[in-house]
């Protein structure tokens, strides 16, 4: 176990400097885009950046230096939330969970437990993993003939060490785009505050208002706000999404382990009959 628990740690330790490095990749890209695509020469007239923009990306590039950073937490959501697809879809297993999970319980209440554990090497997974564990369990205790309510008990606890063992990896990077969902709206918001600036400058100038500078403050003000809301937008619907499938694989895990359980239950009265 103390074996387990240092290459937990160093596997969090390594997960956490790629989680580092990619935010500042992230960031450095979206200033790239910034500059050289959105800041490009023919997005704007006259061929220089000081010109009307002739399109969406020359205005949204006028948009101020939040526009790099919104562009980075934009695709810091696309990138982890990528990541997360793949490894949650690797802890679901090789097959349908559903179909997996049907053909498990069925194997477990027939008493069948070398078919269940089979269907699990098959499978493969976090949640097979975890079902697996509790399995062998299951046979460990029915040899020292544990009753039902010790064996319930010792089940269960060898489920939660297993769960607590998978769960760190499908929870990995979460915390990153629960981040982003407030991140996104301050970023926009700043940016908002930024632009609203250089629009009430360009009113209290003396004599006639700037006209341009006030619809430059207002342009970079709505930009930067439609930026951040798109990304907190995109950040709240993949935190919901992974969520929700952690979620059921946490149920799954729970729904076996219960089975598992109640069919000891049935072994044991069986044998006081």
């Amino acid at each position: 176990m103390a074996n387990v628990k240092v290459k937990k740690e160093s596997t969090s330790n390594g997960g956490g400097m790629i989680s580092g490095i990619i935010i500042v990749a992230c960031v450095f890209v979206g200033w790239l885009i910034w500059k050289f695509v959105m800041g490009a020469p023919s997005n704007f007239e006259g061929g220089t950046v000081e010109g009307r923009p002739l399109n969406t990306l020359g205005m949204v590039y006028h948009g101020g230096f939040i526009v790099p950073i919104l562009l980075g937490m934009l695709l810091m959501v696309v990138v982890f939330s990528i990541e997360r697809f793949i490894v949650i879809g690797k802890a679901a297993g090789k097959a349908n969970l559903d179909k997996f999970m049907k053909s498990v319980q069925g194997s477990i209440k027939e008493g069948n437990i070398e078919a269940a554990i089979a269907a699990c090497d098959k499978q493969q997974g976090s949640v097979a993993n975890a079902i697996k564990s509790a399995l062998i369990k299951y046979q460990d205790v029915k040899k020292e003939g544990f009753n039902s309510e010790e064996a319930s008990e010792v089940i269960h606890k060898e489920i939660e060490e297993a769960t607590s063992l998978e769960m760190p990896m499908l929870e990995k990077n979460m915390t990153i785009i629960s981040a982003l969902v407030s991140l996104g709206t301050l970023g926009g918001l700043l940016g908002t505050v930024s632009g609203m600036i250089k629009a009430f400058g360009a009113l209290a100038s003396s004599g006639t208002p700037d006209q341009a500078a006030l619809a430059n403050g207002i342009s970079e003000a709505l930009i930067n706000t439609a930026t951040g809301i798109t990304t907190s937008i995109f950040a709240i619907i993949a935190y919901n999404f992974f969520t929700s499938k952690i979620d059921d694989l946490t149920y799954s895990i729970d729904e076996a382990g219960t089975t598992i359980v109640n069919t000891y239950r049935r072994f044991r009265g069986s044998l006081k009959q």
